[in-house]
C-alpha cells in the first residue's frame, strides 16, 4: 500500500516546500528542523494504523480508559541524513526502539555504483513494527538491501513501514517488488517522476545529508 501525504493540502507542504527551497534549505539548522517536522507528522499518521488496547489511567478526580498502542516499534534510520528525520518519528513514539545502518554508494569509475552496508546496531525485530525511515527513496537499491540486513540480523517484524520524505517513482516500484507487500506500507511526502543519471531525484531537495551537516570528502 502506498500513501502519499501532498495529494492533500495540509501544513506537511510547507515543510516539504521548505527543503526543497535553494534559499531556505542553505539555512542546515532549518532543513534539519524541517526534516523532523515531516518525521513528525509522517509518525501521526502511521499511528492510526497500529493496533490499540484499553487502558486504564487514573486522574485526580477518577478514572479514564484510553485507547493506547499495544505494538513495540523499531525506528531503524540509513546514516546521516536519516538522523534528524529519525528524531521527529522518535519525538512522538518516545518509547519505541531503535536500529541505525551504515550504507553508502560506492562509485566506479564509469559512474555506476554498488550500494555498500557496513553497520547495524539493531534489537530483536520479532514480531514488532519496524519503520524503515529515510529522507530520500531513489532507486531503492540501499533501503531494500538495508532492509534485508536488518531482517537477518533482528529476525522478522509483523509489519514494516517505509517513510521517505521524497521518492521517485523509480524507488517506489522497486520497494514494492522487492519488500512483501502484505507486510509492507510505504509513505511518501512527495513522489518525483525524474532522476538524473547518477539516480538523484528530480526535482527533488538535493543531497540531505550535505544539507543537513555539511560537505563531505
Amino acid at each position: 500500500m502506498l500513501h502519499v501525504l501532498d495529494q492533500e493540502n495540509t501544513v506537511l507542504n510547507r515543510f516539504i516546500a521548505e527543503l526543497r527551497d535553494v534559499k531556505i534549505q542553505a539555512d542546515s539548522m532549518r532543513f534539519r528542523r524541517n526534516l523532523e517536522r515531516v518525521g513528525e507528522v509522517m509518525a501521526y499518521e502511521i499511528s492510526k494504523t497500529l493496533r490499540y488496547t484499553p487502558v486504564t489511567v487514573e486522574t485526580p478526580l477518577g478514572e479514564a480508559e484510553m485507547m493506547l498502542p499495544a505494538e513495540q516499534v523499531v525506528i531503524a534510520t540509513i546514516l546521516r541524513a536519516g538522523l534528524p528525520y529519525h528524531q521527529g518519528f522518535l519525538n512522538y513514539f518516545d518509547g519505541a526502539q531503535n536500529a541505525f545502518v551504515s550504507a553508502y554508494r560506492k562509485y566506479s569509475k564509469d559512474g555506476t555504483f554498488k550500494v555498500k552496508v557496513e553497520y547495524i546496531s539493531c534489537c530483536d525485530l520479532t514480531d514488532k513494527v519496524l519503520l524503515l525511515v529515510d529522507p530520500m527513496l531513489a532507486t531503492g537499491t540501499s533501503l531494500v538491501l538495508t532492509y534485508n540486513a536488518l531482517l537477518e540480523k533482528g529476525g522478522i517484524p509483523s509489519h514494516t513501514h517505509v517513510a521517505a520524505v521524497v521518492a521517485s517513482e523509480e524507488g517506489v516500484a522497486y520497494v514494492k517488488k522487492y519488500m512483501p507487500q502484505s507486510k509492507t506500507t510505504i509513505w511518501c511526502g512527495a513522489v518525483d517522476q525524474e532522476m538524473t543519471v547518477k539516480s538523484y531525484i528530480v526535482p527533488g531537495i538535493g543531497d540531505a545529508g550535505d544539507l543537513a551537516y555539511g560537505d563531505k570528502l
